[in-house]
């Protein structure tokens, strides 16, 4: 058989085109993840309980895991489980909405995904104020005195 340049260019085509097939990694299946806080609305300081869930015909466990953010901010990177269940505990320390992205980074088996929720964070409420005076049992309960001006003078015999 004889070679000619174009044949040549062709054969060298297909070789690189196996070899790369070969090296290639499969295409991992597409993801989808859930997020949820519990509970959805709390008081600055009180934990949030965040869970993530990832779906994926794969096994969504092992690479770079869940990473939780508040905003922008990064809250931290947690395992995923065999099950796609990713937990993180969290506390806020400033008041309103705060948007909490779950975002799986995919590994081998499975695409990265993401999904957003929203925890409302009030302030904390100020406790009750001592209304004044002298308080038996509990201020503002059952009894309840106002000391005045009190002048009791003593007499001191000698």
């Amino acid at each position: 058989m004889r070679s000619t340049p174009r044949r040549g260019r062709l054969v060298v085509a297909t070789a690189l085109a196996a070899v790369l097939g070969m090296a290639s990694p499969a295409w991992a299946a597409p993801s989808s993840t859930t997020v949820t806080a519990t509970p959805q609305s709390a008081q600055v300081g009180t934990s949030v309980q965040l869970a993530a869930t990832v779906d994926c015909p794969g096994d969504p466990s092992g690479g770079l895991g869940m990473t939780f953010f508040d905003g922008g901010d990064e809250l931290d990177t947690v395992p995923v489980n065999a099950n796609g269940q990713a937990n993180y505990t969290t506390t806020f320390n400033t008041t309103g909405s705060h948007t909490i992205t779950a975002a799986y980074n995919g590994n081998g088996e499975c695409d990265a995904s993401h999904n957003t929720a929203t925890v409302q964070v009030t302030s904390a409420p100020n406790p009750p104020g001592s209304p004044g005076g002298f308080c038996l049992l509990a201020c503002g309960g059952l009894i309840n005195f106002s000391v005045g001006n009190i002048h009791n003078p003593v007499n001191i015999y000698k």
